[in-house]
């Protein structure tokens, strides 16, 4: 018997980068006990794992990491967000409770019926989203402690149009949507991006998605770790929903690079 593939993989980088490239949501596995869980059938539940899923980020990641004189970190996720969503507040924090899509998601995308009322979601908690939190935790003290300062940029990416589950899905959609934190996104970290991913297009601000991804343990708390999201809207590198990626991603993966240099000096 063999043992089950990771659930999430912290692939090194250079000793002197401050760098985690964070890739929480671009796979579609589940385990077979979690799907078990899953109300739709095989068919509904490949159409939601096309439009939830940020598919090609984790290749986006590993290019960028590639091409960047100092090879950054990276944390992925190797489940699908379907079973766990590691990103969410596990608590009354969570906005997206509201839909049915907080830690443990009870709704889809298209806030049709997941898993069915009353699901408890501590096993699932237990069992996937604090591991992970606490491998997350780890990865940047790491960069703490070998650097003094740790930066997580969040790789995501998203529809054209809008999903029925999106809270603020009726503003802006750039090609490149920044997601930024008051404490933990400098001015500085903002501009490096900003003029990084400007051969891709537009960079907008907080729209359609906002805020940044820091370990609870740091959040608010340490301003020696910054935080960027990254959400890259899926028509400028691949066929949507969830279809092959196209040249677009090699720019990309340009610009993403570009950014781990500018922060990592």
């Amino acid at each position: 018997m063999t043992d089950a593939p990771p659930a999430f993989d912290l692939l090194p980088g250079a000793d002197a980068s401050p760098v985690v490239l964070h890739v929480p949501h671009a796979a579609r596995r589940i385990p077979p006990a979690v799907r078990a869980g899953l109300v739709p059938d095989d068919e509904k539940l490949a159409r939601e794992l096309d439009h939830i899923t940020d598919a090609h980020t984790d290749s986006l990641a590993e290019a960028a990491a590639g091409l960047a004189a100092v090879p950054p970190w990276r944390f992925v996720n190797r489940l699908s967000r379907l079973v766990v969503d590691p990103e969410r507040f596990p608590d009354e924090r969570e906005e997206m409770t509201a839909v049915g899509m907080g830690a443990v998601y009870t709704r889809t995308s298209h806030r049709e019926v997941l898993r069915a009322d009353g699901t408890d979601p501590e096993p699932l908690v237990e069992r996937y989203f604090r591991p992970y939190a606490r491998a997350m935790t780890e990865a940047v003290a790491g960069r703490l402690a070998a650097t003094g300062r740790a930066v997580i940029i969040d790789v995501h990416s998203y529809p054209t149009e809008p999903l029925p589950y999106e809270l603020h899905g009726a503003g802006p959609r750039p090609p490149v949507c920044l997601g930024t934190d008051g404490f933990h996104t400098s001015p500085e970290l903002l501009a490096a991006a900003r003029e990084a991913f400007a051969p891709c297009g537009e960079t907008g601000l907080d729209s359609p998605f906002s805020g940044t991804y820091v370990p609870l343990d740091f959040y608010g708390k340490r301003a020696e770790v910054g935080a960027l999201m990254v959400e890259i809207r899926r028509d400028t590198y691949m066929s949507e929903p969830g279809g092959p990626a196209g040249p677009g991603l090699s720019r990309l993966a340009t610009s993403l690079a570009a950014l781990v240099d500018a922060v990592s000096g």
